[in-house]
Formats: C-alpha cells, structure tokens, sequence
C-alpha cells in the first residue's frame, strides 16, 4: 500500500497501525489469568462472557475529522448519526444485538446549542439502529480541544453459542456486499485535503457538496439482525470502513478474497482521486468506494440472504467469494 497522499495530507496508517499494536502489548502485560475475554483483538468488537452461555460485545468510536465539516457549515445535527453508526456496525460483526451507548463530548468550550444539535442526532441514530443512549459526558478542556471531538461505547448481547467471528468461512463462501451511503466517516483528513479548493455550495454532485460530505453514515444494524435470526447461516460480517475491502481479513478464516463484482463507486470518491491524484489502490485502503458492509454466506444460502438484504438494500449484490489464498483480497 502507498499511502503518500494519505501522509501528506496528515495521517499515517503506517503510524497508526504500530500503535494500535503497541497499544495491545501495553494492555498484554496486564491481561488477568482468568479473562473473561472471548475473542482476540483486532476483531470489529470484543466479547466478554459474562456465564456460559451470554457474552457482552463492547466497542468504541469516533466522528473524527468529519467533525471538522460539520464546524466549517455550522450544522452539528448529523454528526451524532455519525457516532452512533461507528459503533453499532463495528457490535452487530460479531453477532450481536446493539442496545445500547454511551457518548463522550469533548470541547474547548459548552456551547448548548450546539450540543442539543449534536444530542438530536445522536437520538436519531438511536431509533435508526434499535439502541438507547442511556448516558454520556461532556468535558470542558479548552487547553486540549481545539473546536470539538465526538466519541461513544456500546454494547450488546450474544449468545456465546451465536457469535459471528469469521471462523467458519470457507472457499468459495458468497460475499454480499451492502452500499454505504458515501463517505461515511472515515478519510476525511484526505477528503478536505482534496477538497479544500472547492466552496461547499458547489453542486457539480447534483447537490451541494457540504451536504454530500455530511451524508450521516448508514446503520446497517436492524437488516443485519433480521438476517441473523432467520434460516441463513451467516459466517462473517465485516464493517467496511479505514482499509476497505481488506478489513475482510479481520475475520478469523484461514482465507482470501476474490472481489470480482464490486459496488458502483459514488461520485464523491472519483473527484476525490482526481482532485488529489490518490493511486486506485491507496483510494481502496483508505475508503469504502461505495461498500460498507459485507456479508459472507454460503453459496448455497446466498440466494437466500440476497433476497433478504434486497427487501433493505435494493443495489445489495455478490461482489465476490471466499478463495483459498490466506490474507489475500484482490479486485478484478
């Protein structure tokens, strides 16, 4: 991967991922002999038994610089979708049911309008995903924060018998591909660095481009549930978000993957690569380019599955299958 126009526009995935890895050595040394953790880490969400048949999945994140948009319009209403989005779709990849969040508001200084705009769409990300938002807080850190940050935790239920981790994902396993809304929030440090010379009300999108750019991410949860809890053995979901389609490999399957029919890419992330000159394959490491979340089934319940999603998401299609090659994912 090449991530020079990443870099330059300030965000080294490179960096990124070293420190999420010492991060985990860090955490390591202090690991209890008798954890209750379920899954390794580096999954969508983790799992925490709490008896022998329940576990608890928890996961955390943010807006990021998605927040920076919504501060240049002076429109916070979305950004809380946002959050919510982040983390339910990161809880339903392990099979379980989101019910609820926390949120976490820092800022360089309270302003209540803002913040009852941003609790509107967090509220609204509620309803969308099925989810109460039953706390949060809010800090003042003016020494810190420059402007506003927004993050959230969540946590669902799964039966320890139920969970989805990818482990049973085979070659030639179905990859159902579900279309992302846009953006959704992630590479937005690239996507204003190629952006920056293009005034927010240009409309050559067929819509003026702030709106394009604040379009809340899509919350896949209640059609991914209702597949879960039907007929269709579903082998793995992943959340397609930084790293795109190789966020695949974050499934625990000793397997690879053909994408040989992807999703329509949005316009959005074409004039991005054109603005910036962004190589096709750094644009797929850093974007959805059009998917944002994936579905491995069977083939033979691929069919089944297909229709299901369809009746949620009618440009819903195949876009690959599970191969033989490990820790491979190539487009055609």
């Amino acid at each position: 991967m090449t991530e020079d126009a990443y870099a330059r526009a300030g965000v080294s995935q490179g960096d990124a991922d070293a420190s999420v890895a010492a991060l985990v050595r860090g955490l390591a040394a202090a690991a209890p002999a008798d954890s209750r953790q379920v899954l390794a880490s580096g999954h969508y969400a983790n799992v925490v038994r709490l008896d022998d048949r329940t576990g608890i999945a928890l996961s955390t994140d943010g807006v990021g610089t998605k927040l920076l948009v919504a501060a240049q319009l002076g429109r916070w209403d979305t950004v809380g979708i946002d959050c919510v989005a982040m983390n339910v779709n990161d809880v339903v990849c392990v099979g379980a049911e989101p019910l609820a969040m926390v949120d976490y508001l820092a800022v360089d200084r309270a302003d209540p309008e803002v913040a009852e705009a941003i609790g509107a769409g967090l509220g609204r990300g509620a309803e969308l995903a099925g989810i109460e938002i039953v706390g949060g807080e809010l800090a003042q850190l003016g020494e810190i924060v420059n402007g506003l940050d927004l993050a959230g935790a969540c946590f669902g239920t799964v039966p320890l018998d139920a969970l989805v981790t990818g482990a049973a994902i085979e070659p030639g396993d179905a990859v159902i591909g579900l279309p992302s809304s846009g953006l959704h929030s992630n590479g937005y440090t690239l996507a204003r660095s190629a952006l920056a010379g293009i005034p927010m009300e240009d409309d050559r999108l067929g819509r003026p481009l702030g709106e394009v750019l604040l379009e809340p991410t899509e919350i896949y949860v209640k059609p991914v549930v209702e597949l879960l809890r039907s007929e269709v053995a579903v082998r793995g979901l992943a959340h397609i978000t930084s790293g795109g389609l190789h966020n695949l490999l974050r499934l625990d399957a000793e397997v690879g993957y053909q994408i040989d029919d992807p999703l329509p890419v949005p316009e959005i992330f074409t004039l991005i690569q054109e603005l910036a000159g962004v190589p096709d394959e750094e644009m797929h490491e850093v974007f959805n380019m059009g998917c944002g979340s994936c579905v491995v089934v069977s083939a033979a319940d691929a069919g089944d599955a297909l229709e299901r999603l369809r009746a949620h998401y009618p440009l819903a299609q195949i876009i690959g299958r599970a191969t033989g090659e490990a820790g491979s994912v190539t487009r055609a």
